[in-house]
């Protein structure tokens, strides 16, 4: 009982820090897209060529992360965690020194392999620190992530485009922190678990879902990948290309459009802190229809707008759409309670993967079309949203306590 009772109790502390590792580890990758600008004018790069780029560096961590999340769900590695930012490390470094488009590429891998290996345990750390607050949990972790990724933008305007590619060397700087506090959480990690055998009493998540059939279970997690699809292709045509849409349609510098995405990113990482407290006191499900009725219409009409418009619905789009990527996490752990890890890795490594292939389709299309018809082309995806409303009903996991 009293075991039990220490399980349900949140560890703050521990959910902050592997939330700042998780900024860490997505701050090494948004290196990436914030170079594109500098390999444009520097190598002379295609908008393919950028999207290759970001497939591959998200293609190879959304493949991995349920490979990862699987065997880990079988068999913790708490020490996979500073293995994987030392892979990233490598990535950065190899990123400030290469010189060619295919040194790029290797070293997108080592990053993907690094994002690939922290995610599922980095969220199972977030799963056992959280106790009954699985919502709060889940976003603390997630906005660490999201608020690396929302620095792209920064980076690119006020230290790759003033100082070239060595100014990444500022990230590298930022990962040695993170390895060291992932080697502290591995420790604490691994005490967690001895504890657990020790004890004899497992850790259950309990599900704030209705007993469903394997079958319902199945279309459930086929909506929720079409939904993390539909907004994972259009938040990727913001955060790579929309800077080129905002230079050509308004006559904005990069900089200044830099700083658009930024606000776009900055709103994203306020909606993913909302939604996971959000969702424990009125339900996932109710939260992700929230994130998909509201921002529609304004995805739909944001290629057409008057610029004073613009970072008006980019903090509408931004802030809303993005209020259920935590959720989406703990609905499909809710769904599978017994697989914490491969459903993490499904759904956060899906992301990354509808993300890569966002990033290839609209590179090309924007080559072959032009940047105008492709961003109106992509704002028509989030009608897809949609299927939000055949999910299952769950209930509000304050009802739980």
């Amino acid at each position: 009982m009293n075991t039990t009772t220490k399980y349900n109790q949140p560890i703050y502390a521990m959910m902050v820090a592997i939330g700042i590792c998780h900024l860490i580890n997505d701050t090494m990758q948004s290196v990436v897209p914030a170079m594109f600008p500098l390999l444009v004018d520097n190598l002379g790069l295609t908008f393919t060529q950028l999207g290759l780029i970001s497939f591959v560096l998200n293609m190879f961590a959304s493949v991995l992360q349920p490979v990862v999340g699987f065997i880990t769900d079988k068999k913790p590695m708490p020490f996979a965690l500073p293995i994987g930012m030392v892979s990233s490390f490598i990535g950065v470094a190899m990123l400030i020194v290469a010189s060619s488009y295919w040194m790029i590429l290797i070293a997108v891998l080592f990053l993907g392999l690094g994002s690939a290996v922290f995610h599922p345990e980095g969220s199972r750390v977030s799963y056992m620190a959280a106790g009954t607050k699985r919502g709060l949990a889940q976003s603390i972790y997630q906005v660490g992530g999201n608020s690396g990724q929302a620095l792209a933008p920064l980076i690119s305007a006020f230290i790759l485009l003033p100082f070239g590619m060595k100014g990444a060397s500022i990230v590298l700087a930022l990962s040695a922190i993170g390895i060291v506090m992932l080697t502290k959480i591995a420790k604490w990690y691994k005490a967690q678990l001895e504890a657990e055998k020790l004890s004899k009493v497992k850790r259950q998540l309990i599900s704030s879902l209705p007993p469903l059939t394997k079958k319902q279970v199945s279309i459930a997690l086929l909506l929720l990948f079409i939904i993390i699809f539909a907004r994972s292709f259009y938040t990727t045509n913001i955060t790579s290309f929309y800077v080129f849409y905002l230079a050509e349609t308004y006559g904005l510098t990069i900089t200044v459009g830099q700083i658009f995405i930024f606000i776009f990113m900055a709103c994203g990482v306020v909606g993913t802190f909302l939604g996971g407290p959000l969702s424990d006191r009125i339900g996932r499900k109710n939260v992700i229809l929230l994130s998909v009725v509201v921002p529609m219409p304004f995805c739909l009409i944001l290629p057409y707008v008057p610029l004073w418009l613009v970072p008006v619905l980019l903090i509408i789009i931004g802030t809303l759409i993005m209020i259920s990527f935590s959720v989406t996490v703990v609905y499909a752990q809710e769904l599978v309670p017994s697989k914490i890890g491969t459903m993490a890795g499904l759904t956060v490594g899906l992301s990354f993967g509808m993300g890569a292939i966002g990033a290839i389709a609209t590179g090309k299309l924007i080559d072959l079309y032009g940047i105008t018809p492709t961003i109106i082309g992509v704002s028509c995806l989030s009608v897809l949203l949609l299927v939000a409303f055949l999910l299952p009903k769950d209930k509000a996991a304050n009802a739980e306590a």
